[in-house]
């Protein structure tokens, strides 16, 4: 039985979430550590006022994922492999042994950075629910034939996909997706287009940064969501870290992957919810918990009894 770490991205940040980390050792530690590579409290970021900046979000989500899955550590609740979504995929590289916090820290500023530099406003992204691929894609080629802004970014879900651009184009897909017979469309709580090729620019800079920054082997199996794959060196990883911005995210595929590996107990890491949710169909026979829902005894006694089963 092995176990898998998953990693949030943007649209899961809420207000106060780096204020009500669990009053844990580890918590307090990577809070200090945060600080010092920051050079200021990382407890300004997580106001209303400051999540409407991309920096102080995915900074959050960094500190919060790699806070709650060290959490875990320390209780005896290791991975076995990890998954990060976007700016998840960080934390998840940290908690791999593969990137040091520190320079975590730095890069994800400066992704941030790069990222609310290239698209102050008018762009975001949006989910689009009922809708297969084929027809979705087919929708978005006339609407970009029209000359709108807007390409997939996201599967998340046989049909739950996710669309990237302008708000001109999200409008414009949301529309005609709609006619076409989607449930749902939802403007997602992101301000940037990622995932697509609006971020090549603001990717290439990423990796130009990161090109001397020390990387590791991973100590884990590190599952790339945009490749849908395992990654099993640092120079594979340092190549999937700045670009997964610019590149469509395969969530549903790299959570098969993780079962096809082994996976049986899936793990969301703060502060979020949706990645378990989406795992659930993947994971049916197996077991979805969140560090956000679940009790801290009820991940250890999960944890102990499926490795004891496991030995049967």
């Amino acid at each position: 039985m092995s176990v898998l770490f998953v990693f949030p991205g943007q649209g899961s940040q809420t207000p106060g979430m780096l204020h009500q980390l669990p009053q844990h050792a580890a918590c307090h530690a990577t809070l200090a550590e945060a600080e010092a590579a920051l050079g200021r409290s990382p407890l300004l970021l997580d106001t209303t006022a400051a999540l409407q900046s991309t920096v102080a979000v995915q900074l959050c989500l960094l500190i919060a994922g790699v806070a709650s899955a060290r959490l875990l550590q320390a209780e005896d609740i290791q991975p076995h492999m990890v998954a990060g979504l976007s700016i998840g995929a960080f934390p998840a590289a940290v908690i791999a042994g593969v990137l040091d916090f520190h320079h975590a820290v730095q890069l994800v500023q400066l992704r941030g950075q790069l990222m609310e530099q290239a698209y102050p406003q008018g762009y975001g992204m949006c989910a689009i629910t009922g809708l297969a691929l084929p027809q979705l894609q087919n929708l978005l080629d006339k609407t970009q034939a029209a000359g709108q802004q807007v390409y997939l970014a996201n599967i998340n879900a046989e049909q739950q996909l996710v669309v990237a651009g302008s708000d001109a184009g999200l409008q414009a897909i949301s529309q005609v997706a709609l006619q076409a017979g989607a449930a749902r469309c939802q403007r997602l709580a992101i301000s940037v287009p990622s995932h697509c090729c609006l971020l090549d620019q603001a990717a290439q800079t990423l990796a130009q940064t990161m090109r001397d920054t020390p990387l590791h082997a991973p100590a884990c199996l590190y599952l790339s969501a945009n490749a849908a794959r395992v990654l099993r060196s640092a120079e594979q990883i340092r190549d999937d870290l700045p670009n997964n911005m610019a590149r469509e995210v395969h969530w549903h595929d790299t959570a098969r992957l993780a079962w096809e590996r082994g996976a049986r107990l899936a793990v969301e890491m703060l502060p979020g919810t949706t990645l378990s949710r989406l795992l659930k169909p993947v994971f049916s026979q197996g077991v979805v918990m969140t560090v956000a829902d679940d009790r801290l005894d009820s991940l250890q006694y999960t944890t102990r009894r499926m490795a004891q089963d496991d030995q049967y």
